[in-house]
């Protein structure tokens, strides 16, 4: 769903002092009222933060004046803080990840794919905090994606045949394939191939997601006498069910989109969303801040 959130939105909830506004039924949330500053530093904020993230997946907020160390801090709130083996990570803020696009920056294309942050390692991300320092007037937007309405609207035949299911994911072949065969190949080696379960169970809601996307390659235990009576059964069956589950991402009913200015902050469970950043801006300048909170095994 595609709505301009520059405006104030019309109060439907409040908590903290906050107002609260839904901006989809299932999906995200903008709240007004809220220092982020004064949340990283105070116990009773964070987890008022915290209940709200669980509840609406993704929240949104407008001219926080957030520095670096509080954007570190509150990050950390949630867990320890994760290095990306791509974008190092500010030296003097570790864990916070500079992703700058200036114009003069190469036109990388790995971020406008709808994904889930880091579902190539074991242990993939639980969330992050993304501050958006400077972007253009127009465009650069980012969407994210409600997994779990995503599962839910499956049709039951489809869940049947997932159930049980794991899928691989790979750095090597998404941003390594950028990269030189050797640069390739020493991703391999340090961050093989993660396997998870196409379908998680949030561990803290209790919620089923739907769990493959842009990073997910296959799956490794479709081959089973009961869905395989020939090797084309294989090849004709699996492929399309793979690029049947990543397309659900692709729904607009699932979605919601943020229209970033300078100061605005998204928070969201990277376990029950995907994004995509949208790269419709260039020739601009796109600088945003992150901080990844580290995760646990999909289950």
């Amino acid at each position: 769903m595609s709505i301009d959130t520059r405006t104030r939105p019309a109060r439907t909830d409040s908590e903290n002092a906050w107002d609260v506004a839904k901006l989809t039924c299932t999906l995200g949330a903008e709240i007004v009222g809220c220092r982020l500053g004064e949340v990283s530093r105070d116990d009773a904020q964070f987890a008022d933060l915290h209940r709200l993230l669980l509840r609406h997946k993704v929240l949104f907020f407008r001219d926080q004046d957030l520095s670096r160390a509080e954007h570190v801090a509150l990050a950390s709130r949630f867990g320890a803080l994760e290095d990306h083996p791509m974008v190092p990570s500010d030296p003097e803020h570790p864990g916070l990840v500079r992703i700058y696009k200036d114009l003069d920056s190469p036109p990388e294309r790995y971020e406008n794919a709808y994904h889930s942050d880091g579902s190539w390692r074991d242990e993939p991300a639980m969330g992050a905090v993304l501050h958006c320092i400077e972007c253009p007037e127009v465009g650069g937007d980012t969407m994210w994606v409600d997994m779990v309405r995503a599962y839910a609207d499956l049709p039951d035949a489809v869940k049947q045949q997932i159930d049980g299911l794991h899928a691989r994911h790979s750095l090597e072949s998404t941003f390594g394939a950028t990269h030189p065969a050797q640069v390739r190949r020493g991703l391999a080696r340090d961050y093989p191939d993660a396997e998870h379960p196409v379908v998680r169970t949030h561990p803290e809601t209790g919620d089923k997601i739907l769990y493959v996307n842009s990073f997910t390659t296959h799956f490794v235990d479709y081959h089973t006498a009961d869905r395989v009576t020939n090797g084309l059964d294989f090849i004709e069956g699996s492929a399309p069910l793979l690029h049947y589950l990543q397309s659900r991402a692709m729904v607009p009913e699932y979605q919601v989109r943020w229209r970033w200015t300078p100061g605005s902050v998204a928070i969201w469970d990277n376990r029950c969303t995907q994004h995509y950043a949208v790269m419709d801006y260039q020739p601009g300048v796109r600088r945003m801040e992150r901080a990844g909170i580290c995760g646990d095994r999909p289950f």
